[in-house]
């Protein structure tokens, strides 16, 4: 089993988070791949209207970001409310954002905020667990999915819009609760590790180890298939295939050249990388769009570092430029190359910040209100949907939920949120029992 980790992020929970890249072994040798893709025999079979192009990227602000920095300010709020920076105006009258998000305010008319999202934990595991999953995690201390990841949903009822690519990645690490859960472990995300940004960044298990080539690998295809030919001898239900499909879409994935190609950055010109930002944020994002556009399904990207406690204003200054730069560039990208309608892009944190600035001039969690930003997928953008009341702290107008997020997904991807699949014990359960729309973005 190939492991790859990545760095760890921690909040002031104090749990840490380790992504491995684990792919299922191929037998006889080291490959690591189709005991994930084997899982998949259901993929893009049911529950899909959309056999497309259509793909979503997903921006975890892990930590919970702050409103009233990013995309909610308050200039006329008392000073202990609205925070230590100022706003910006946007390319759309009327419409401003925090000073920090300078470069998004030039893209405004692509993006849409909606202001009033809000839901009643102030728990990152509890928070993150249902901003990604559709549902609250039952036990605070678990560390895994109770319930499946959007991801994770959309590669088993999709899979990949193209062969030879994975369907769900996570850039560079996988989300808090990124997870398959009782989809099972297939379903996960192919976890990319390594910083982009790196010039020696390399997903090493798309390629062959140094001890193996493509002849001993074909070799190992027809080992592969002359034991199958045995248990098929013995299989009276004729359950067994020789080398089944999903062995050789692990071979593909290695051989074919396709997700190398998508995952290699040099690939990039200077200029296109230097719009991104020459840093693991914008790369990370860089490189989300080289996979949709190449063929994987749901892409995340987690940017961690917003559990702000202290010091807000330094700690924006740092995390919040890059960020920016990196959404104003993708968002613009996928307009320039004509796949915006194609592509759903959403950043969204678990919760919001308190609206008052605490001793520390910092914020903390705050579930009550978050603000939550989407692009493209065919989106009426260049509006704010909703409202915060005049302190950031309670929504005032149109209020929506993570889950309302998480349907708007689901609706550009084709899937229906009513569909069922049973658990580990086998109950039937919804993909999403809250499956309301935002209408104000369609």
């Amino acid at each position: 089993m190939l492991e790859l980790t990545g760095k760890p992020f921690s909040c002031c929970d104090g749990l840490s988070r380790r992504s491995l890249l684990r792919v299922g072994a191929l037998g006889l040798g080291g490959l690591t791949l189709p005991g994930m893709l084997r899982i998949r025999a259901e993929a893009a079979q049911r529950g899909s209207s959309l056999p497309s192009r259509r793909a979503v990227i997903f921006i975890e602000l892990a930590g919970g970001p702050t409103q009233h920095e990013t995309y909610d300010p308050k200039p006329d709020a008392p000073s202990e409310y609205r925070g230590p920076l100022g706003v910006v105006d946007t390319n759309v009258p009327g419409i401003q954002l925090s000073e920090l998000m300078v470069r998004q305010a030039a893209v405004m008319d692509k993006l849409a905020v909606i202001r009033s999202i809000h839901h009643d934990s102030g728990s990152h595991g509890t928070s993150a667990h249902l901003t990604q999953s559709g549902y609250y995690l039952r036990d605070r201390q678990n560390r895994g999915n109770d319930m499946p990841a959007a991801g994770a949903v959309t590669a088993k009822l999709r899979g990949a819009n193209r062969a030879g690519l994975p369907a769900y990645v996570s850039i560079p690490r996988k989300m808090r609760y990124g997870e398959a859960a009782y989809l099972g472990k297939g379903y996960n995300p192919f976890v990319t590790g390594g910083d982009p940004n790196s010039k020696s960044f390399k997903v090493n298990n798309l390629s062959l180890s140094g001890a193996l080539n493509i002849d001993r690998l074909d070799e190992r295809r027809e080992l592969l298939a002359a034991l199958d030919e045995r248990r098929r001898m013995l299989d009276t239900e004729g359950v067994s295939r020789s080398i089944d499909k999903f062995s050789a879409a692990a071979f593909d994935l290695i051989t074919s050249g396709k997700a190398r190609e998508a995952f290699d950055m040099t690939r990039e010109n200077d200029k296109t990388r230097e719009a991104y930002g020459r840093n693991t944020t914008g790369q990370s994002m860089l490189l989300a769009r080289r996979l949709v556009e190449a063929g994987s399904t749901f892409v995340t990207i987690r940017v961690g570092g917003w559990d702000d406690h202290g010091k807000i204003a330094q700690s924006m200054k740092k995390k919040g430029p890059p960020y920016d730069q990196g959404v104003a560039a993708l968002v613009s990208d996928l307009h320039e190359r004509g796949i915006a309608r194609d592509v759903l892009v959403v950043s969204m944190g678990e919760f919001g910040r308190t609206p008052r600035v605490n001793k520390g001039a910092g914020r903390d969690h705050w579930g009550s209100v978050m603000s939550v930003l989407m692009a493209g997928g065919d989106l009426r953008t260049g509006q704010i949907v909703g409202a915060s009341d005049s302190k950031g702290a309670v929504p005032a107008d149109r209020p929506y939920r993570p889950e309302n997020v998480l349907a708007m997904v689901y609706r550009h991807l084709g899937i229906d949120p009513a569909i069922t699949i049973r658990d580990f014990s086998g109950r039937p359960r919804y993909i999403l029992e809250e499956r309301g729309l935002i209408k104000e973005l369609i």
